[in-house]
């Protein structure tokens, strides 16, 4: 066994982290959280103009237009399964309430669905970016 054979074996392994369930429900909600299509709401229906909407309804993503599914995507819902993934990925509780590590979050999160992380978390309201940092809004009860 050679001094080089480790350091391969190390560039091949996969984390295991990112097979724990909460992980994977994590990027399957990503994943359902956008229907095809642009939004069928009543406002957008009459010809609304999002930009005076607080949180977007209608996105793109590979070229084509996709609309937040409002039932499943409130950020209560998004915080939900957001803390799972967190905990059982980091083994450390996700604090609510200040600055968000992004980069932890992409590790774990499939680079197909970034774009769609990065749309979501403003639109459910659960977070923001501000000088190009992200931060987790508190939730009101």
């Amino acid at each position: 066994m050679s001094a080089e054979e480790p350091l391969i074996a190390d560039l091949f392994e996969v984390d295991k982290r990112l097979s724990l369930k909460p992980v994977v429900d994590f990027n399957s909600y990503l994943r359902n959280a956008f229907g095809e299509g642009p939004c069928r709401c009543h406002r957008c229906a009459e010809g609304g103009d999002q930009s005076s909407y607080s949180h977007t309804h209608t996105f793109t993503f590979d070229g084509r237009p996709w609309h937040r599914r409002f039932a499943s995507t409130a950020a209560s819902d998004v915080a939900q399964v957001l803390k799972k993934a967190w905990l059982s990925y980091t083994k450390a509780d996700l604090n609510l309430v200040g600055n968000l590590d992004l980069a932890t979050l992409k590790t774990f999160t499939e680079a197909a669905l970034h774009t769609r992380l990065l749309a979501l978390l403003p639109a459910s309201g659960l977070a923001r970016e501000e000088g190009g940092q992200w931060l987790l809004l508190a939730q009101a009860d």
